[in-house]
């Protein structure tokens, strides 16, 4: 952790962040998860358009190993595509293409949602990426819909490039994402499986429209060559190996199951092929249920997975056990990734909570340390 405190600080590193479901999901309010996690999205959805199309959902289910929303709406598609006429699960092509339209429209109501106040552990990670002099850009990866990246940014007044241009319609540009031209300053937001504001226009190009109501989230191995082509999909993943295949490059996963084998495959190629590439997974559940980072992890000694118990470093597992600080001021570092509440019972590695994640990194360059989760915007702060 100081060697990686010491990495973030610095600026001089190639450092990409793969963000998942989890990082809005530990933004509480009113007690309840500001978006919620893929498997209570999935049973929200499934719940709202049961009236309708419950028994094809019940079959559709039962037929897919990991019966999750993206999977659910991948294999929709897939049948849309294909079946023409003949009915599968009880509705033919023109059914399975209104189910996916119907299922995307739920996921955009439910990801729909802005930051609470000007505080947030979004607004924490863009001051860490604003507040350094970088020598390379900032690149955060994310499989989420929602729009807190980009409200984050803007309020910061932080410029980001998300492979889209223009005024009127903008329109994604795949060799300025390839090439990766503009100023270190510029932070890279990749939307992985789409996003809020995107949708398809009478070309069958993909284009921002800023509405939140445009959902277009749909991925590329689930659409005919042509269009992946014309979609964003297939530059947005090769920019994902092309970082990883750079030299000395380091990717942090933060509430990012790796349960997507799309992108963990990916992941795990680059890795084998690039040994200067680094992946920090830091998870949420104890190491025993991250059966899929772990998996990486004990063939690639260059991924390591933290957990709250245990973590898996060169390929060896191990509970953790603090010793001595390494020098008189390490104690209140170790406060921030470090459970100290009263009658904590054993040791418990916590950054892989977002919260306390994006506090470690807005940290990184501060002498002084605060632990705990972001005040609310407008409360009082004593000197």
């Amino acid at each position: 952790m100081g060697s990686l405190r010491q990495v973030i600080a610095q600026g001089r590193k190639r450092i990409g962040l793969l963000v998942g479901a989890g990082a809005p999901a530990s933004i509480s309010v009113s007690g309840k998860p500001l978006i919620p996690t893929t498997d209570d999205l999935t049973r929200i959805v499934l719940a709202a358009l049961g009236a309708k199309y419950e028994t094809t959902l019940d079959e559709i289910k039962t037929s897919i190993k990991i019966p999750n929303i993206e999977n659910i709406l991948s294999r929709v598609r897939t049948l849309a595509g294909v079946i023409g006429t003949t009915e599968v699960h009880g509705l033919d092509a023109g059914g399975h293409e209104a189910l996916g339209e119907a299922i995307c429209d739920e996921i955009g109501k439910i990801a729909n949602k802005s930051l609470p106040g000007s505080v947030s552990p979004f607004s924490e990670i863009v001051s860490w990426i604003s507040g350094t002099d970088r020598s390379h850009a900032v690149e955060i990866f994310t499989t989420n819909y929602d729009l807190l990246f980009e409200q984050a940014l803007e309020q910061a007044k932080a410029p980001y490039f998300d492979g889209f241009t223009g005024a009127r319609e903008p329109f994604f540009d795949p060799s300025s994402v390839a090439n990766d031209d503009l100023p270190p300053r510029w932070t890279r937001l990749w939307k992985l499986h789409g996003s809020l504001g995107w949708k398809s226009n009478s070309r069958e190009e993909v284009i921002r429209t800023g509405e939140p109501s445009a959902t277009h989230l749909v991925f590329p191995e689930h659409l005919k060559y042509e269009q992946t082509q014309k979609a964003p999909y297939a530059a947005l993943f090769d920019r994902l190996r092309a970082f990883l295949m750079l030299s000395d490059t380091i990717l942090v996963a933060i509430g990012f199951s790796f349960a997507d084998a799309h992108i963990s495959a990916r992941i795990d190629e680059c890795l084998s092929a690039n040994p200067s590439a680094s992946v920090f997974a830091f998870q949420y559940k104890i190491l025993e249920q991250e059966n899929w980072a772990c998996d990486i992890a004990s063939r690639r000694a260059n991924m390591s997975v933290y957990s709250p118990d245990r973590a898996m470093i060169n390929g060896i597992v191990a509970p953790w056990a603090p010793g001595d600080p390494p020098t008189r001021d390490w104690e209140p570092i170790r406060s921030v990734f470090w459970d100290t509440s009263p009658g904590a019972t054993a040791p418990t590695f916590v950054l892989g909570d977002f919260k306390r994640f994006t506090r470690f990194f807005a940290s990184s360059r501060s002498q002084i340390f605060l632990v705990g989760p972001p005040v609310a915007a407008g409360t009082a702060i004593s000197p």
